[in-house]
């Protein structure tokens, strides 16, 4: 809710006008994916709001590297990491490649090399409100 010029609460739920552009929604509408994709899609985001399994990805923008080396670099214990990785791996983000008893991992494609790089460029050009990390401890 908010406060509009006259100090009445507006409900922000409610809009007065339905259709602002019939044909402008019209287009935005028929762009959008289908719910499967959205549904894929926010599944890849949360796989990357785990800081363990983005600095895994992260790590992966080095080059390819095999599970004991992600383990150090992310600082999660190997049988995390698989775990990751295994869940990475699921929903295309990393591929593996076998050479003998060693599995080497590395980012799927370009696209997802392309969003992590995206999102990093993105949290080092602007300075982000944490309303919930900010707010002071209570004893």
């Amino acid at each position: 809710m908010k406060a509009s010029s006259s100090n009445q609460v507006t409900d922000l739920e409610s809009c007065s006008t339905r259709v602002v552009n019939a044909e402008r929604v019209a287009v935005v509408r028929s762009r959008m994916p289908g719910d499967g994709d959205l549904t894929d899609t926010a599944d890849v985001f949360g796989l990357l709001s785990d800081p363990g399994r983005l600095r895994l990805l992260l790590a992966l923008l080095e080059g390819e590297l095999c599970v004991c080396d992600l383990a150090v670099v992310s600082g999660l214990s190997e049988s995390a990491t698989s775990h990751a990785l295994r869940l990475l791996r699921a929903h295309r983000v990393v591929s593996v490649r076998r050479a003998g008893r060693m599995a080497y991992y590395r980012l799927d494609d370009a696209h997802v090399r392309m969003l992590l790089d995206l999102a990093v460029a993105h949290t080092e050009h602007t300075q982000a409100i944490h309303p919930e990390r900010d707010e002071p401890q209570q004893a």
